[in-house]
């Protein structure tokens, strides 16, 4: 192997190894973020993250101005509540930041509704943890050229 070679091998693994600790981090504060949500069922905690910088936040709840219950008395979630990931899209988009090239951070791997917002804005990485039961999401994400990541293991 050349000595050229070799240094590239070198920097791809100390490059891999410090994407992944940067990965976990943002992983253990979108953890951290989804316990925010009222939801009772399930919380979910989003990240958007361009240029090594938190653009926006988000957890599942329902809109603004509404009460905080997430079910319904037999524990049905609301129509009305809105995902982590839709969330924190639309907080971008009230801002002046863009989610053009960014990573989405998120404890669960999105819907298949959430997947067409997340593509739509430009976002070119997923970063999940936890699956959720319907996969049609990540097929879409996958075919729209979106990079996907998972970290299926225990975030501390």
């Amino acid at each position: 192997m050349a000595w050229s070679d070799y240094l590239r091998t070198v920097n791809a693994k100390q490059d891999n190894d410090k994407q992944r600790r940067y990965d976990l981090a943002y992983l253990r504060m979108a953890k951290e973020w989804a316990q925010l949500s009222h939801c009772l069922r399930k919380q979910v905690g989003a990240l958007i993250v361009r240029d090594g910088m938190i653009v926006s936040d988000g957890y599942n709840g329902t809109p603004s101005g509404f009460p905080n219950a997430c079910e319904t008395a037999d524990g049905d979630t609301h129509w009305h509540v809105l995902h982590a990931e839709a969330n924190a899209i639309t907080k971008l988009a009230r801002s002046s930041h863009t989610a053009q090239g960014a990573t989405l951070y998120i404890t669960l791997s999105p819907c298949r509704d959430c997947a067409k917002l997340i593509h739509q804005v430009g976002i070119r990485r997923v970063v999940y943890m936890d699956a959720y039961k319907d996969d049609s999401g990540l097929m879409f994400l996958n075919q729209a050229g979106v990079e996907i990541v998972r970290y299926p293991e225990h975030v501390h």
